[in-house]
């Protein structure tokens, strides 16, 4: 069964296009990493998933609901994504478990206790239960992607996004919250990740694709995309961020395309 469809989907900003003719599909379970170059369209493809930036043409499809149909209640489908930006986008005068619950009321008609409850319990998935009454600021950066992660889970989601979740961490920070990630994926939570983490692809992901100038330039199985590449514009960008990550000693294991 098909999560997510995305059928030759193009768009941009004003007069420039960003994606020109992107198709992929997540199927339920399945852990789909998105890898290329800054500028290459990724974030824009997941935020065009949930419309928060609108596709000029193609169809979106998930969990059956065409995004793309104009007449679609975009609130009811984004209720159905859990989206992790790389910023964590933490309100900082709220506190933990606040953020939280928020959105089980507002979007879900959560009562509150209710709401208490379930944000508790992601909490507790991603190690963060006793951070409850603390406030983002008081948090490190991993803790707090650790509790934007548990937002979106929070939700319930039948698909869950993440762009670029480590970009923004030191080597130790990142560590946290791969290890986090790694645990959902195992979970069996269909997943859609803009990552350069090589490492993390190989150990969760079960398809990879890797995206240049708004087009798909490859796509596979990870272990083959990773040690045995058939584009060579796959290999130079393998070798780049292997050598950036390898220079920065941040990758648990290196590998050489």
């Amino acid at each position: 069964m098909d999560v997510l469809v995305v059928s030759d989907l193009r768009a941009g900003y004003k007069d420039h296009e960003v994606l020109k003719g992107i198709s992929l599909r997540v199927r339920k379970g399945e852990k789909v990493v998105l890898m290329g170059p800054s500028g290459s369209g990724k974030s824009t493809l997941l935020k065009c998933v949930v419309r928060l930036v609108e596709p000029w043409s193609g169809r979106i499809i998930i969990d059956g609901t065409e995004v793309t149909d104009k007449r679609v209640d975009i609130r009811k489908v984004r209720a159905k994504t859990g989206f992790v930006f790389q910023s964590y986008n933490l309100f900082p005068h709220m506190t933990v478990l606040r953020n939280i619950t928020l959105p089980l009321e507002l979007v879900k008609k959560m009562p509150r206790e209710k709401a208490v409850e379930k944000a508790l319990s992601a909490l507790k998935s991603v190690g963060m239960e006793e951070y409850a009454d603390k406030y983002p600021l008081q948090l490190s950066g991993g803790q707090q992607q650790r509790v934007a992660i548990a937002r979106a889970l929070a939700m319930d989601p039948v698909l869950l996004l993440l762009d670029e979740p480590t970009s923004a961490l030191d080597p130790e920070l990142r560590e946290e919250v791969l290890v986090v990630l790694e645990d959902i994926a195992r979970r069996g939570m269909s997943m859609l990740i803009v990552t350069h983490e090589v490492d993390f692809a190989e150990d969760v992901g079960d398809w990879m694709i890797l995206m240049e100038d708004g087009r798909i330039v490859e796509e596979g199985p990870p272990i083959e995309m990773i040690h045995n590449p058939k584009k060579e514009r796959t290999k130079q960008f393998l070798k780049s961020v292997l050598k950036r990550y390898a220079d920065g000693g941040s990758q648990r294991k290196l590998v050489s395309p």
